[in-house]
């Protein structure tokens, strides 16, 4: 029997209407545009203002336009993921409302959460499904509504972070020359003190004290997430080059999780690939945690050809991080125009 490999064969996206620029930001807030442009890259961020829609609203239009983009039977559909580390509720999972309300009839889902490293981690579950010979198609989605743990007087984090989603679709191939080819996948455990939201789990479950506290919003110390960030997203990056035979030449394109300019700089010029590799929209989208790998995808798909080779790589809250190498499979120029 061939060997199944897994590609991704579509890209679907969404971003809110509403923009938040820096500034609009200024008035909120002391910062100002320069601030905040120099030092995290961002001018701009998308925001979901619509009362009682939640990460399962934009999830479902991403993977609504996958759909429609694709053309593919939403009943071919065995299994959808969505990594959020913002669900609509805490029970049920928001996989199963999105499962809902595109009406797939044979699919089972199910969130998997590792925060801004979600997508990368998911992919990898996701590939190994189809390897597996199991499952023939997988809609994975990276979705997140920051705006709702965000505390807009904190000028420190209410500059970074937007709301967003993004879908692909997941198949098997026998083409070993395209699709999911290696990952390195690290988590350290050592970030609880650095990055964290303190209430609204088991430890601190939700009370008047922690709501008047502000403790149910996103808590983060960015110099210290940002030497951890450049240093592991760096080794990572160069441990699945390594272990793929690549070059710094070799690579046509990096996609990091768009986290903060600067470290996805730094991390380009410590592996050695030109800048000009290096694919961003955090300037337009902001940080959008889970969703910022597959946004990237999703913006940049008509540059993407087929076996253009691609390193992914993402850090996030716990510390978890790592990198993938990925060989795109389509010619995304015809895809976009659909």
């Amino acid at each position: 029997m061939a060997k199944i490999n897994a590609i991704i064969t579509g890209v679907g996206g969404y971003v809110p209407d509403y923009v938040l620029s820096n500034e609009e930001l200024s008035r909120m807030v002391d910062t100002n545009d320069e601030w905040i442009t120099t030092r995290v890259g961002i001018k701009e961020r998308r925001i979901l203002t619509e009362e009682g829609l939640g990460t399962s609203y934009m999830a479902r239009k991403a993977a609504k336009q996958l759909l429609q983009k694709t053309g593919v039977d939403p009943d071919s559909i065995d299994a959808l993921i969505v990594t959020s580390t913002t669900p609509d509720y805490k029970f049920p999972s928001t996989a199963s409302i999105v499962l809902g309300k595109l009406g797939l009839k044979n699919a089972f889902a199910f969130d998997f959460e590792a925060a801004c490293c979600g997508f990368l981690y998911s992919l990898d579950i996701a590939a190994s499904m189809i390897q597996s010979g199991r499952y023939k198609r997988i809609i994975l989605i990276g979705a997140d509504k920051m705006s709702s743990i965000v505390d807009y007087t904190d000028r420190a984090t209410c500059v970074l972070f937007g709301d967003g989603a993004a879908a692909v679709l997941i198949e098997g191939t026998e083409d070993e020359d395209v699709g999911l080819q290696n990952s390195f996948l690290r988590t350290d455990g050592k970030g609880l003190p650095f990055l964290h939201m303190k209430a609204g789990g088991s430890v601190c479950p939700p009370s008047r004290f922690t709501v008047d506290h502000k403790l149910h919003f996103l808590y983060q110390e960015g110099r210290t997430v940002f030497r951890y960030a450049v240093t592991d997203m760096s080794n990572d990056v160069k441990e699945v080059m390594k272990r793929n035979g690549l070059t710094a030449d070799d690579v046509d394109w990096i996609i990091p999780h768009q986290a903060n300019l600067r470290i996805e700089e730094a991390v380009a010029k410590r592996v050695g690939v030109a800048p000009e590799k290096l694919l961003v929209n955090i300037q337009r989208y902001g940080n959008t945690s889970a969703a910022t790998i597959p946004l990237t995808m999703w913006d940049y798909e008509n540059k993407l050809k087929r076996g253009d080779k691609l390193i992914l790589t993402a850090f996030g809250a716990g510390f978890v991080h790592g990198a993938s190498y990925y060989r795109w499979a389509y010619d995304g120029a015809k895809a976009a125009t659909k």
